[in-house]
Parts: structure tokens; C-alpha cells; sequence
């Protein structure tokens, strides 16, 4: 008999960057679901929803902050208080063919799709979405506010 994983998480909340809801911020995703079933992470309506509010957090650390690292971006997307940071940066360099400290620019969407791709796969254990999803996904996050 084999055994049936769980989908996880941020699959099941279409919310594959599994981003936290924020205590007394009122900010109201684009796609983001009428109600509030999960206390702790964001809920959105479509995979493509969830990606484009990872895609808009991340091009917001390189147009804000400056970011434009892997090993910056992922220092502030996952910090060590609550991750093995090292290797999350480690895996998603890796995944990228990149080195953790070389500039990336997120506004080049196969850049950006790379990055979405590697979040996924470190947040979920997997990455289940077409390519197609993601550039969907990352189409509405680069395309507005």
C-alpha cells in the first residue's frame, strides 16, 4: 500500500510563496479570497493570483530596498529566525545558476519566473504549476500596482 501525501499548504491556499497574513495590515491582495479560512497565511482564488502577490513582493525589494541578490532578496523573504536561510539561498542560487551575491533584475520576466519557480519548490517541497501559470502569474504582478 503506498502512502498519499498531503498537498501542501501553500498549494491547497494558492498562496504557493505561503504569505503570511500581517497582524494590522489591511493591505487587500488583488485575487485575494472573500474569506479568511487559514489564521496564519494569505488565501487567494487561482495559483495565478497567489504568484502574482509573490511576484509584486519581490519586485517591491528590488524597487524599495534595493535587493537584487538572492541572498538579499531571500535574507528578507525568509529570515533566519524562522528558516535555514543558508540553504534556502543555496537552493534557489542553485536552482537559478546563479551565485548568491550576483545582481538579478527582477523585471525580466524569465529572471523573475526562475526566482517564483525556486520559492515555490523551497516553500512546498514541489512545483507543480505549468510554466504557463507562472508567466501568467508574474504577467499581472509586473503589468500593476
Amino acid at each position: 500500500m503506498t502512502k498519499t501525501c498531503a498537498v501542501p499548504r501553500g498549494i491547497r491556499l494558492n498562496n504557493p510563496g505561503n504569505i503570511k497574513e500581517s497582524p494590522g495590515d489591511k493591505t487587500q491582495w488583488q485575487g485575494e479570497c472573500a474569506t479568511d479560512d487559514d489564521p496564519v497565511f494569505e488565501e487567494f482564488v487561482s495559483p495565478e493570483a497567489g504568484i502574482r502577490a509573490l511576484a509584486r513582493i519581490l519586485l517591491g525589494y528590488q524597487r524599495r530596498y534595493g535587493l537584487n541578490t538572492i541572498a538579499g532578496i531571500i535574507n528578507r523573504w525568509a529570515p533566519g529566525c524562522e528558516n535555514d536561510t543558508g540553504s534556502y539561498i543555496a537552493h534557489v542560487a542553485s536552482r537559478l545558476g546563479v551565485t548568491p551575491d550576483q545582481a538579478i533584475d527582477l523585471t525580466k520576466a524569465d529572471t523573475m519566473a526562475g526566482l517564483v519557480e525556486a520559492i515555490i519548490r523551497h516553500e512546498n517541497g514541489q512545483q507543480p504549476y505549468a510554466r504557463e501559470v507562472i508567466l501568467a502569474g508574474i504577467g499581472m504582478g509586473l503589468g500593476s500596482a
